[in-house]
């Protein structure tokens, strides 16, 4: 279905990771952005955790082979369908023979491709993502290159309505950083001055990051004695400060365990920000409590929640919920009942000069609404 003319900086296919063997010292590997994964996997109407295409920076150049639809999300990266600008966070149809293109970089690092069914590659330890550094999963263990060809799997075929992300949950990426973290496990290993460097101090991706870590140059973390402790687990985002004093971020292809002091780690929401920073960026921390990060995941999932029962409505024929959008949340609209409200329900197809007075209710406030539809011929 896609044949690679030319492979870009690193080009992998990914899914949401590798889960069950880190006892054996098999990294997790998956999405580096895995919520804009996740998304995109949503938007063309496949399973969350398909597998689709993550690419870095520099984007290559794909021929399509036969019609289809794709969804890009996460990263920006200008991309272009025969020289046309592409729109992100939607389904876009493609005829085959058409070539996709990435001019480069206008928001974020990580951009995924999501095609209906997901990327069809072998199954390798539960999962089909790519770890490079062993040669494990994704097309054949490696980055794509030019001449390589991957086909989909069948899938219910993209969506046809309501096919484009809500606001509420388009993720912004920009050049500042501001990451939430947990602090430990190791905090007694610092100094309180170490520990009030790392909270104030505004730290600059290094271009020496990759899918393993990612590096952060600024002021130094002071530690009591030293840098090196007995090897632990090593979790996803997990902030690890070696002798040097500068942090390393251990990210998705990061090993299983680590010998290095760990002063924080980046809450779940947050990773997704890091992992989208250009090297140049520039990083700060912020300290957050685990009932607060706690919060902050759920009220992201409930959203996701959200868009994932309007794509199901879609699949089913029917229509979405009506929600509104209040300071950047997406809230359910329903009646007094706590129905929720439907077009349908309240506006058939057909019926023309409708006009009434509605009460609905969204995150528990009531809003009355004077409604009026008119037929267009």
């Amino acid at each position: 279905m896609i044949e690679v003319i030319e492979g870009g900086l690193h080009t992998t296919v990914q899914d949401l990771g590798r889960y069950g063997y880190q006892r054996y010292g098999v990294p997790v590997s998956g999405a580096m952005d895995s919520h804009s994964l996740r998304l995109a996997n949503l938007l063309i109407g496949n399973p969350e955790d398909a597998a689709g295409l993550e690419i870095t920076l520099v984007g290559p150049k794909l021929k399509f082979l036969a019609d289809t639809a794709v969804v890009l999300g996460g990263a920006d990266l200008r991309p272009r369908v025969d020289g046309q600008p592409f729109q992100m966070w939607r389904i876009v149809k493609i005829k085959a023979g058409s070539l996709l293109t990435f001019d480069g970089p206008q928001a974020g690092m990580r951009c995924y491709l999501a095609v209906p069914g997901g990327v069809d590659v072998p199954v390798v330890m539960g999962s089909r993502s790519t770890y490079t550094r062993s040669a494990i999963g994704g097309y054949k263990g490696r980055i794509l290159k030019p001449g390589d060809r991957l086909s989909a799997l069948q899938g219910p075929g993209p969506l046809s309505r309501g096919c484009k992300l809500p606001q509420a949950l388009m993720p912004a990426f920009g050049h500042l950083h501001l990451l939430r973290v947990i602090m430990g496990p190791q905090e007694d290993a610092f100094t309180p001055q170490g520990i009030a460097s790392f909270l104030s101090s505004t730290y600059t991706v290094s271009r020496q990051s990759d899918r393993v870590g990612i590096r952060l140059e600024g002021e130094g973390i002071q530690h009591v004695k030293s840098g090196d402790i007995i090897s632990d687990g090593a979790p996803f985002g997990a902030v690890q400060v070696p002798g040097s004093g500068q942090p390393v971020v251990l990210m998705a292809d990061r090993g299983t365990t680590g010998g290095y002091t760990k002063i924080a780690a980046i809450i779940t929401t947050d990773i997704g920000k890091l992992a989208q920073a250009l090297p140049g960026d520039k990083v700060s921390f912020k300290a957050v409590t685990l009932n607060e990060a706690q919060a902050l995941l759920a009220e992201r999932e409930e959203l996701v929640l959200e868009f994932k029962r309007h794509v199901e409505g879609i699949k089913a024929g029917g229509v979405s919920r009506v929600t509104i959008a209040v300071e950047g949340a997406a809230l359910l609209v329903t009646d007094d009942s706590g129905t929720p409200l439907t077009e349908t329900e309240r506006f058939p197809i057909g019926h023309a000069g409708l006009k009434r007075s509605m009460t609905v209710r969204a995150g528990g406030q009531a809003y009355t609404f004077e409604v009026e539809v008119h037929r267009q011929d």
